[in-house]
């Protein structure tokens, strides 16, 4: 049974009763961020019940040493763990000097949290009874800023409904945070200084090991009937912590307030001498715009978001729900502004896995970037691995690597492999064909060239390198094989001949080959510096191309489908709808033995690679194949539902896609996997985008032109989305009676629908 408090709504997330066993829960669904720092859902007042708090700042980790019972040679030294930063919104709440806590009050009624998804803000009510009989009302909204990225703002009201009561405010900074997750239960911050000055905290701390510098600061307002009054404050510091108590006499139903500034600066984007000065300049800026006037910004900046990234759906109202949701936690989580940062898989709602890039960004995440934002911000995800290219060479030498070859890291934050399962580490090279996936698919979509000569070529080369030198010559097959990998099935470790891996493999060396000839006649000073570089030859292109045309892939010609590897079929075939519930999911109920030995699959693995190169095989071999595997697979990863989506509307199944397509858009909101306590599955949230674009509103790029074949779900009315191609913006609008384009700009675009040639007019609304 799925989860369902979640009150369908079409721009909002909404939580009504109060429940203490699912507050982990919200505290990841509702989590707010701003592409630079982000945060659970943490209550700002006190709160002693199961709770899992959590604020971060991106780019700014800690190596926690890896923690295994048997080191192997090769082991990345440390777990790159996202972590837990001080704690800026913790305002402690008495009344009549009784403390304010959910866990502990009497009753709790009408209570309400809801995230604003069209303006960017997370709201609270709620009437409590405190131990003391006093009954309150109170109400707090608060954000983080995308206008002003290292500010966060709140407002806390508190209202006596049954009597006088004098209300304490007591606003905080905490620097002696640890993270849920630290392997070895050691702290993660150094706190330098802790400092008070005219009403405002301050509090410097500095990452261990890793040496990052980050200021915490706030400041307060207090409000009566929403009127600024000057209240005396005392001041407490601490090692690790700096507060303040503002006491309000507040009549019965007069509404008290508090109105908190506060967020991070670092070492970053400052002088680590200096963040004190940099911080005192953010609260400047704060308190002269003032708490209504940040919001009216935040509401402005997410209508530009969403004026572009938007989709709209009519007639079903949990299906809007769940698109929007996955477009804001993209948005909350990486918008492009540095280069510096990436797309964490729970990017500000959690710790878990660790890191901040993973391949799910070249993989999910680039298509929507490339579509809903200006192509440089595509680029910069690109540019993020160039600049990790030298990292990648020495993952790959301490492997037994040589000659440049290049393996990129299943895990990192500065371009080391910081992952510690070896299964993962080691054996899920199937990441590496990515990254050159990536490069394909950024030019096919924005006809930008020029990248490659620039940078992505030299990343071609160290991957096909990588290639050659992991494959072997099989003289049994009399061909070229790969040993001892994991797939995207993760429920597979150590098998030979993935298919999967096998055919990146012969793919990257094939377009590597045909882009080195590219870039040879037509950027030559750009051919020369990258030959200089790589020392690269016409004897060692010859050998990769006899890997290329000499690699093995299995194949079971009973069935007519690829194998996923050599072993597969030596597996008992029993499929998912013959498993009973009760050992559902298996990754929670089995030994990892046993899933190891199943034929159940974790997610898309053959059927990955017919997504990614869906125009190398005709409809009937993918009709086949997905036959055979999805019926396997458990769909026990956040990245399994979307490839399905968009395979089965390929096929004409839209109720099947439609189911799809549902599981990946609520895929927390409605809490499948059982999981979301932990954080949500951010970067799988591309694909639930990629579920309507390129499944239901069926655009590729086909011949150098957009092409769409549209369908609709059944019980949907109609749905919209835009995109962005090679800088014209096309709005593309279905229902049941057709398929409308409107082209932004002034100049026209030929494009495909359903196989046949139409031409966009600029400004004009075209019916297909």
């Amino acid at each position: 049974m799925n989860q369902d408090y979640i009150k369908p709504d079409e721009w909002s997330i909404i939580e009504e009763e109060f429940d203490a066993g699912r507050v982990k829960s919200s505290e990841s669904l509702f989590s707010i961020g701003n592409g630079a720092m982000g945060q659970r859902a943490n209550f700002e007042e006190q709160y002693s019940g199961p709770s899992f708090q959590g604020s971060y700042i991106g780019g700014v980790y800690y190596p926690d040493k890896t923690k295994v019972g048997w080191w192997k040679n090769g082991y990345p030294e440390y777990f790159a763990k996202v972590l837990n930063a001080p704690n800026w919104i913790g305002i402690n709440v008495f009344v009549n000097e009784e403390p304010l806590d959910l866990f502990n009050c009497k009753s709790v009624k009408n209570f309400r949290r809801e995230l604003n998804m069209k303006e960017g803000t997370l709201s609270r009510s709620f009437e409590a009874e405190l131990p003391n009989g006093i009954v309150v009302e109170v109400k707090a909204l608060r954000f983080v800023s995308i206008v002003e990225d290292e500010l966060g703002a709140i407002k806390f009201e508190v209202t006596p409904l049954n009597q006088d009561a004098e209300i304490r405010f007591d606003p905080y900074l905490d620097g002696s945070i640890t993270n849920t997750d630290a392997n070895w239960e050691e702290r993660f911050w150094e706190t330098l200084e802790v400092q008070e000055d005219s009403e405002r905290g301050y509090i410097v701390s500095k990452t261990l090991k890793t040496g990052f510098h980050v200021g915490t600061f706030m400041q307060s307002e207090i409000l009566l009937n929403n009127e600024k009054v000057t209240t005396e404050a005392t001041s407490s510091i601490g090692e690790d912590r700096i507060s303040f108590a503002y006491k309000v006499k507040t009549a019965k139903q007069e509404t008290a307030a508090i109105i908190k500034y506060a967020g991070y600066v670092s070492d970053m984007n400052h002088k680590k001498e200096q963040l004190i000065q940099a911080a005192g300049k953010v609260l400047d800026s704060a308190t002269s715009k003032g708490f209504e006037s940040l919001k009216k910004e935040q509401k402005e900046a997410w209508a530009s978001i969403w004026e572009m990234a938007d989709i709209t759906i009519s007639g079903d109202v949990k299906a809007q729900q769940g698109i929007r949701f996955n477009i804001f936690q993209l948005n909350q989580t990486y918008l492009g502004e540095d280069d510096r940062l990436n797309i964490g898989p729970k990017g500000f709602t959690g710790e878990k896995y660790g890191g901040s890039t993973y391949w799910d960004t070249e993989a999910y995440c680039i298509p929507f970037y490339m579509a809903t934002k200006d192509q440089k911000v595509a680029r910069k995800l690109l540019t993020y691995r160039y600049n990790h290219l030298q990292k990648a060479k020495e993952n790959a030498e301490k492997l037994g690597f040589s000659n440049g070859a290049a393996l990129y890291p299943m895990v990192t934050m500065n371009g080391e492999e910081s992952h510690n399962e070896w299964e993962i580490t080691f054996e899920e090279i199937h990441r590496n064909g990515s990254m050159i996936f990536a490069i394909y698919n950024y030019v096919r979509y924005t006809g930008d060239f020029s990248y490659i000569p620039e940078k992505g070529l030299e990343v071609m080369i160290a991957v096909a390198r990588f290639w050659y030198q992991r494959s072997n010559f099989s003289k049994d097959k009399n061909k070229y094989v790969i040993l001892g990998v994991t797939g995207p099935n993760e429920y597979e470790n150590n098998v030979n001949n993935n298919w999967y891996t096998n055919y990146l493999a012969k793919w990257c060396i094939d377009y590597c080959l045909e882009t080195i000839n590219k870039v040879k006649d037509g950027h030559q000073e750009d051919y020369a510096r990258v030959m200089g570089l790589t020392d690269l030859n016409d004897g060692e292109l010859a050998k990769w191309r006899e890997v290329a045309e000499k690699m093995y892939f299995p194949y079971s010609e009973e069935h007519g489908v690829y194998l996923q590897q050599d072993g597969f079929l030596d597996k008992e075939i029993i499929p998912v709808k013959d498993l009973e519930k009760k050992h559902r999911p298996i990754n929670q109920k089995w030994s990892w033995d046993r899933i190891l030995r199943s034929c159940y699959i974790k997610q898309a693995d053959v059927l990955q690679g017919f997504y990614f190169f869906e125009d190398h095989f005709s409809k009937d071999q993918l009709e086949k194949h997905f036959d055979y595997y999805e019926p396997l697979t458990v769909h026990e990863s956040s990245l399994s539902p979307c490839v399905h989506s968009i395979q089965a509307a390929v096929l004409g199944r839209m109720e099947q896609a439609y189911e799809f397509y549902v599981r990946t858009s609520r895929l927390d909101l409605d809490d499948y996997n059982k999981e979301v306590e932990e954080g949500c599955h951010i970067t799988s949230m591309a694909g639930t985008w990629m579920s309507i674009v390129e499944g239901f509103g069926g655009m590729r790029v086909e011949n150098d032109q957009l092409s769409f074949k549209p369908q609709i779900p059944e019980n949907w009315n109609a749905y919209s989305f835009k995109v962005n191609f090679r800088d014209r913006i096309v709005k593309v609008s279905v229902s049941s009676k057709g398929t409308e384009f409107f082209l932004e700009g002034s100049e026209s675009l030929d494009i495909q629908v359903n196989n046949k040639e139409l031409t966009l007019v600029p400004n004009e609304q075209i019916t297909a």
